[in-house]
């Protein structure tokens, strides 16, 4: 049974099901389960907790929220991870560019934290257009999106990719003649399920809006923070500053987990002061 886990990759096929020429991947559809789980979970908390939104105001900030991930991811990919930073910068039709040399190729390289920006950012325009509380807006959000971060990090796990560092843990998994940690799925518990649990119990105990926002950035840097010691590190980037730990997720969710509590103090010692 062990042994089956251990190389688990030799007997998966990653293509799901093929429609005529097309390969539909695991991948795929685990991601496009992640969004439909989040919306689906994100209308069942405005009925279940009673919110003063519409069913038909959600759905049109989906949409805003969606391409706002999308952008963002990819543009911070280019900005905190890419080693052609600059040239991307100066040659921007090239960043969503799926062709080499007139080759399709596909668009590779999404940032979380790229993502959450532009989550922000899209979040921001659309409250302001329909004149909506922002943080009333997220904190219904970052409820839906942990559960269906689960899916997502399961769906990297299936695709083979963001693989963890090598170890002789008795669960490793053999990835390319290399034991490997399955650190997909230590992020899929620690960054998904238990910030979903935490942030869940504790909605209804919240004391300002934008206190989730807040908690569920801070959860998520801490959990991913974790997490990157059992992740192998971008290929292109290593460990950085010549340390043998440091990789550039793990730098980036310490400033994000530094700037969320030193809001959530701010915050907190406006309103109760």
């Amino acid at each position: 049974m062990l042994n089956s886990w251990h190389n688990i990759y030799q007997h998966f096929d990653p293509v799901a099901f093929h429609l005529g020429a097309i390969a539909v991947h695991w991948y795929g559809i685990m991601y496009a389960s992640a969004l439909i789980i989040a919306i689906l979970f994100a209308h069942y908390i405005i009925k279940k907790d009673n919110l003063n939104i519409s069913k038909e105001t959600l759905d049109s900030y989906i949409w805003w929220a969606e391409i706002g991930v999308i952008l963002g991811a990819r543009v911070g990919y280019i900005i905190f991870y890419d080693t052609h930073t600059f040239y991307y910068l100066t040659h921007p039709w090239q960043i969503f560019n799926p062709f080499i040399n007139g080759v399709y190729a596909g668009i590779s390289g999404m940032s979380y934290h790229g993502a959450l920006i532009g989550f922000a950012i899209s979040t921001y325009l659309f409250c302001k257009k329909h004149k909506i509380g922002f943080f009333f807006l997220t904190d219904i959000a970052v409820l839906a999106i942990p559960l269906g971060y689960i899916f997502g990090r399961i769906g990297n796990f299936l695709n083979q990719g963001l693989v963890g560092r090598a170890t002789d843990v008795a669960w490793a998994i053999n990835v390319h003649g290399v034991m490997r940690h399955p650190s997909q799925l230590y992020e899929a518990f620690l960054e998904g399920f238990v910030v979903f649990i935490i942030l869940y119990s504790i909605r209804k105990y919240k004391k300002f809006d934008g206190e989730l926002t807040i908690l569920y950035v801070l959860l998520y840097s801490l959990a991913r923070i974790v997490s990157e010691f059992f992740r192998q590190p971008d290929i292109q980037l290593g460990f950085l500053y010549g340390t043998s730990w440091l990789t550039m997720g793990m730098l980036i969710s310490g400033i994000f987990s530094i700037l969320t509590l030193g809001l959530y103090i701010y915050i907190k010692k406006i309103k109760f002061s």
